[in-house]
């Protein structure tokens, strides 16, 4: 048990070390969704990701949730994205072996680097929220996925504002 969180921890000061050493990125029109295999809703590809040992075993579902949105450069959650959140902590309630994955997701503007940590601060948010409502934390796992899958293209605030958002992902 103690190898498998060190190796976490080794995991994360990696990801953390290249993060602050990586190169500046180009600028780009934008992104479509790669290859990926996990299915989500309706049997689609969504991503691909490593999740750790308690969540790799369950099937993921995404979509069933509304996504919560939120502000240029912003992780406070809007009193007005609260709701589904909640809705979220109702269906966790009645379903406890139900666990979750929490992806926070930005536009395009800003480095990869700084995107990647804005995305993991809003889903760590969105955490904190649903453990303020009563989830057990150990059932709820946290990603960035930064500016890397956007669900509307375009260089404007129409398309960055559907992009700032965090996801719900089942894990059943």
């Amino acid at each position: 048990m103690h190898s498998r969180r060190w190796m976490v921890m080794v995991a994360i000061g990696l990801v953390c070390a290249v993060s602050v050493t990586g190169c500046k990125k180009k600028p780009r029109q934008g992104a479509g969704l790669g290859g990926e295999d996990i299915v989500g809703v309706g049997g689609q590809d969504i991503y691909s990701g490593e999740l750790s040992d308690r969540f790799a075993s369950g099937m993921e579902v995404a979509g069933q949730f509304a996504p919560v949105y939120f502000d240029y450069d912003q992780s406070q959650i809007k009193d007005s994205e609260r709701a589904k959140i909640e809705e979220v902590a109702g269906h966790l309630k009645s379903n406890p072996a139900t666990r979750l994955v929490v992806e926070g997701h930005c536009d395009e503007r800003g480095s990869n680097e700084y995107n990647l940590a804005l995305g993991e601060r809003r889903a760590l948010a969105v955490r904190a929220y649903l453990v303020g409502l009563g989830i057990d934390g150990s059932r709820i796992q946290t990603r960035s996925m930064g500016e890397e899958r956007p669900v509307a293209m375009g260089g404007d605030e129409s398309a960055w504002r559907l992009n700032r958002r965090g996801e719900f992902i089942l894990v059943q």
